[in-house]
């Protein structure tokens, strides 16, 4: 599994170094940008970690790269770092999805706690990703009748109501339901159910 890693950008040299330095201590890796346009040109939807992002710089600014960063659909946690007059930009953002906000001066153990909490959340996302394609994997894998065999299981139709539903023998509906269970990784309908509500929810 990819590190996690930290996506700082900002335009201000000394806090770009003075933040590689307080993660390095720390045992986070990051990786630096100058400007919004810079990391908009080396983002890729494989990154894991999260963005700490200056929301006022020169060229395109933090909140235009949030903007295009949420229409790629990138799910990286984002930390605003703030002036005092942009305190309510950051509000703003929040209400769009930002993870948090941080205003300069910052604490460094303030920082690197809410830095973790993000670290944390893109955990989170990331193994409810590579369930959701692992339900999408395992589903691909059923053929149309098992498909329908399971629609039916779910909607709690017992083996003989299904068998006359699909006009099709007791047996092969036994078999259906089977090879459904084994595609599906469970090992009965409460827990198909299970699967598939959880994955609705999420």
């Amino acid at each position: 599994m990819t590190e996690p890693t930290v996506f700082i950008v900002d335009d201000d040299e000394a806090i770009r170094d003075s933040l590689r330095w307080m993660l390095k201590s720390r045992g986070i890796a990051s990786r630096l940008w100058d400007s919004a346009e810079a990391f908009l040109e080396s983002y890729e939807p494989a990154m894991h970690g999260c963005l700490v992002l200056d929301i006022r710089m020169d060229g395109m600014s933090g909140l235009d790269l949030f903007d295009r960063l949420s229409a790629l659909k990138c799910v990286l946690p984002v930390i605003f770092l703030t002036g005092h007059a942009d305190v309510p930009m950051a509000v703003a953002a929040l209400k769009k999805g930002a993870h948090d906000f941080v205003e300069k001066p910052f604490n460094d153990n303030d920082l690197v706690d809410r830095i973790d909490g993000a670290l944390a959340k893109a955990a989170i996302l990331r193994d409810r990703s590579a369930a959701a394609q692992s339900l999408s994997h395992r589903l691909a894998t059923l053929s149309q009748r098992e498909r329908e065999v399971m629609d039916l299981i779910l909607g709690g139709k017992a083996n003989k109501v299904i068998a006359d539903d699909l006009k099709i023998t007791m047996r092969t509906v036994e078999v259906h339901r089977a090879h459904v269970l084994e595609k599906m990784g469970v090992r009965s309908a409460v827990e198909l159910s299970q699967l598939l509500a959880g994955q609705i929810r999420e």
